[in-house]
């Protein structure tokens, strides 16, 4: 399977709602979903780094970094403890470093950009919350897809047997 969300809209187009953001992929692995948590944060990964460092079978993490382009809200070492830690793809309202590292991890990333300038560490952000992302409020608990297409996000999960 390749192209995931054209299918999907087409089965459930009342139950998806696409982000409407230039997201760009950046890692090894272009098609995956899960389960959205979140982190609302601006040019301090702290909180990204906290995440990630936690079990995320199959999970997605959905950053609001307010669209900055000045730092980098993910790069190689917090992609590969993404990766350790079992998460299926990170989705970044920002900016990313280190983008051929992180393109040789089959961990999905979506962002924004690259820039090679990392964050300043505040401790500053909130974990789980609802963000904005272009007028779609996306909720921890929701479910996120994603492909080469766009992302999507639904309510609930989506059962894929259609596609068998």
């Amino acid at each position: 399977m390749l192209d995931l969300l054209p299918d999907l809209f087409d089965h459930y187009p009342s139950k998806l709602q696409l982000l409407p953001l230039a997201f760009k992929p950046f890692g090894g692995k272009p098609l995956f979903w899960g389960e959205i948590v979140t982190v609302k944060c601006f040019e301090d990964n702290s909180k990204v780094k906290e995440v990630l460092a936690q079990n995320g079978q199959g999970k997605v993490l959905v950053v609001d970094g307010g669209g900055s382009c000045r730092q980098a809200l993910l790069g190689d070492l917090i992609a590969q403890s993404a990766l350790d830690n079992g998460w299926q793809g990170v989705i970044i309202n920002g900016f990313v470093r280190d983008v051929m590292r992180i393109k040789t991890f089959n961990l999905g990333v979506y962002a924004l950009g690259a820039i090679p300038i990392k964050t300043e560490k505040r401790d500053q952000g909130e974990i789980n919350v609802p963000v904005d992302l272009g007028g779609v409020i996306v909720k921890p608990g929701m479910q996120l897809y994603a492909d080469e297409n766009g992302i999507a996000v639904s309510d609930e999960l989506l059962n894929f047997a259609f596609l068998s």
